[in-house]
């Protein structure tokens, strides 16, 4: 049983890395997560809802965290309007991130001083909701992705006694950032020209990682009090569960397994008091201790070879059992047990073999001097 237990936490340890190593929607072999700093209290300073160059350092010189982007906000008023064909027009905003954390970046996606066009990805959420939500509430058209490349904005900045329009075109749309992206160029030159020329404030961060499940970094995010997407990263909260779960089972399993290598030794001793008289004998006619070490305790390799191949048997029926029914044969998961697993397997055979044999060994060598 202590084996049965050890092996299979051992093999579901490995099942749950497969599962949620696959689970990821990861590009070029990397997590994104955007983070904030928590809102304590029913109000609070914004300035302290910030991230300061000191968080943001702290961040990068983490392991487990590859890079840091913040996400820049403008710092004037947007307006927003679509002329007649979305007679409609709003406050907006516009914020701009590196362009290493995108997901999606044409070749259209930049700007210079002088450039009337403004060119645009905008989130596939706000997309959605849009078609979903606000057009058949104020009897406004709906879009194609396709179609809504056609549509111009007109995006107008209003700042420091100044105000100026520009034509805005979506060139693509994001799965990984909510917001209204245009080019970092832009958005510079658009709050140096209209903002208030404080030092800007970064209210929102991309974090760059290999591994967004990874149980280091979900536990230094909550340490800092830094709130994330909890569906983002649900599958690492869980998955720190059922590994301090499994880890329980397999010291659980260890203990057993050690506590039947105690008894097996018990019953070694038992039998060597038993036989004292013929093993002295024995070692009186010139069988040496080394050489009855290996044949006392070579008794009980079938033994243990036989309780590990059942061991194993059991464990592999188990283990196809979850691929095939409660995973409906997913690749994600082999029918089959780790390699690894049977390697533990085989350090348990030598590890009970071996302290057998010690044990005997050291039992002879007293008998051996007549003790």
């Amino acid at each position: 049983m202590g084996v049965l237990l050890l092996l299979c936490s051992l093999q579901m340890f490995i099942n749950i890395q497969r599962l949620t190593k696959q689970a990821n929607i990861r590009k070029n072999g990397f997590d994104y997560i955007a983070a904030t700093k928590n809102v304590e209290g029913e109000s609070s300073q914004s300035e302290k809802n910030m991230f300061t160059q000191q968080d943001i350092d702290e961040l990068k010189s983490k392991p487990f965290i590859q890079d840091v982007a913040p996400v820049m906000a403008n710092q004037f008023r947007v307006q927003l309007s679509a002329g007649d064909l979305l007679p409609f027009q709003t406050e907006f905003f516009i914020e701009s991130l590196e362009n290493d954390f995108l997901d999606t970046l044409p070749p259209s996606f930049s700007w210079h001083e002088g450039q009337d066009i403004l060119p645009i990805i905008f989130s596939s959420d706000f997309f959605e909701m849009y078609n979903v939500v606000f057009a058949p509430g104020q009897s406004l058209p709906q879009f194609s992705r396709k179609n809504a490349s056609d549509v111009r904005f007109l995006v107008t900045c209003f700042g420091n006694g100044k105000q100026q329009a520009f034509v805005a075109k979506i060139v693509a749309f994001s799965d990984r950032v909510n917001s209204v992206l245009v080019p970092t160029e832009f958005l510079q030159w658009a709050n140096q020209q209209f903002g208030s020329q404080k030092p800007m404030a970064v209210a929102r961060i991309f974090i760059k990682t290999k591994d967004a499940n990874n149980p280091d970094l979900i536990n230094f995010l909550d340490s800092k009090n830094y709130s994330v997407n909890k569906e983002r990263n649900i599958l690492g909260r869980n998955k720190m569960l059922i590994q301090n779960i499994l880890s329980g089972l397999g010291i659980f399993g260890l203990m057993v397994v050690l506590l039947a290598l105690m008894l097996f030794s018990f019953y070694l001793q038992l039998i060597i008091a038993r036989s004292r008289e013929n093993l002295k004998l024995l070692l009186t006619i010139g069988y040496s201790p080394s050489w009855l070490s290996k044949n006392v305790s070579g008794r009980f390799l079938p033994v243990y070879i036989s309780i590990v191949l059942v061991t194993l048997v059991i464990a592999e029926m188990l283990q196809w059992s979850f691929y095939h029914f409660a995973m409906n044969d997913k690749p994600e998961v082999s029918p089959l047990l780790h390699w690894s697993i049977l390697a533990a397997a085989i350090v348990l055979i030598f590890l009970a073999v071996t302290v057998n044999y010690r044990l005997v060994r050291k039992q002879l060598y007293e008998i051996n001097r007549g003790e």
